[in-house]
């Protein structure tokens, strides 16, 4: 809420925004409607809710390449760790 007080702008709000977004969509999905779309994947669901994690990220890193370039590489380093993570499991057959 302390960006809204602080009228931050919407490049400021988006990342939270869609990040907000995933999580319903998470809980939607998951403990609501309990749809299994991992495995076997469903790119109905899979590629939104993919989309809007990674969007998410993006979205609230781009503000911080003009505040401070190092916690955009930290970002940057965390996330392709991230990915690096989700590669090593999928060639493990973990879903």
């Amino acid at each position: 809420m302390s960006f809204i007080r602080a009228d931050s702008g919407w490049r400021f709000l988006a990342g939270p925004v869609c990040f907000l977004a995933f999580v319903a969509v998470e809980v939607a999905v998951d403990y609501v409607l309990e749809v299994e779309f991992r495995s076997p994947p469903r790119p109905e669901i899979l590629v939104p809710y993919l989309a809007l994690f990674f969007g998410s990220i993006l979205l609230m890193s781009i503000p911080m390449f003009r505040i401070d370039l190092r916690r955009l590489l930290v970002t940057a380093l965390t996330t392709l760790v991230l990915l690096g993570a989700m590669g090593f499991a999928m060639t493990r057959g973990v879903a």
